[in-house]
């Protein structure tokens, strides 16, 4: 091919590269469907309660998640569109402010009709390797493929008890996104010594609260390790925001930063 051909081919497809991206854009930017605003409105609790403002960001984060991320159904389960829209909307709303591109590298969603059965093997420190199957409400394999149980997912729906397995589940994601920065002492950002700090704090007491057999606000499963203790957190940070503001300021404020909302300021808007 002449020269001055091969820099026209490549001219041209430029040119349809960047037409495309700005469809793509164009699209993800049009109106929300009322439609999907009412469904939203009326099974999602946090929904409601988003800011005008905010609700715009999530709504654009949600569409471009809904245009990358395949759902798998799994074990018999035959997904609707309602149930990838629940998805996509709560998860939207971990990274609106944060990152909207920020699942552009989550390949699929696996969706079960309830808990699933994985198999699991782990060694110890000394070698011995104990080997086991366990049932499961979610789980985040890497940065390429999230599994949920749909049961789980609308007990999440029942209300703001700070149980919300999509929120959880996400969380882990952006912790994996990020290598395990967010959890495994890395630097994720200026900031990130205060960070760890808090968390690491946070982390202790709740496990000593645990140990002393007391109610807490964080499910006790946030003792597992840290990286539970941050996506456990997030789901009462998101679902019961006031009471999470009171009891445990310093984690609030950090958490604001790092998803850039505080939750304890919205407010019922209607659908």
């Amino acid at each position: 091919m002449m020269p001055w051909a091969l820099a026209l081919l490549i001219a041209v497809v430029a040119v349809a590269l960047v037409l495309r991206a700005r469809r793509r854009e164009r699209a993800l930017r049009a109106p929300f469907p009322p439609e999907w605003r009412a469904l939203l409105a009326a099974r999602v609790p946090l929904w409601r309660r988003l800011p005008t403002a905010e609700r715009e960001r999530v709504e654009y984060t949600a569409r471009r998640f809904l245009r990358r991320v395949a759902f798998v159904g799994c074990g018999g389960l035959e997904l609707t569109d309602e149930m990838r829209l629940i998805v996509a909307a709560q998860a939207a709303m971990l990274a609106a402010h944060r990152d909207p591109g920020a699942y552009d590298g989550l390949y699929a969603v696996l969706i079960y009709p309830d808990e699933f059965v994985v198999e699991e093997r782990d060694e110890d420190e000394y070698g011995l390797v104990t080997e086991g199957r366990r049932a499961l409400s979610g789980q985040t394999v890497d940065v390429a493929r999230i599994l949920l149980s749909w049961a789980d997912i609308e007990a999440g729906l029942a209300g703001d008890d700070g149980y919300n397995v999509v929120l959880h589940e996400f969380a882990h994601h952006l912790d994996h996104t990020l290598d395990g920065a967010l959890t495994d002492g890395g630097a994720v950002a200026p900031g990130a010594a205060r960070w760890h700090d808090v968390l690491q704090a946070e982390y202790d007491a709740l496990c000593d609260a645990v140990d002393r057999d007391e109610d807490t606000l964080i499910d006790p499963y946030g003792t597992e390790d840290l990286a539970e203790f941050f996506a456990t957190a997030t789901e009462v940070f998101f679902e019961r925001a006031t009471a999470f503001r009171a009891a445990h300021p310093r984690l609030h404020a950090e958490l604001c930063r790092f998803y850039g909302v505080d939750p304890a300021d919205w407010v019922d808007g209607g659908p």
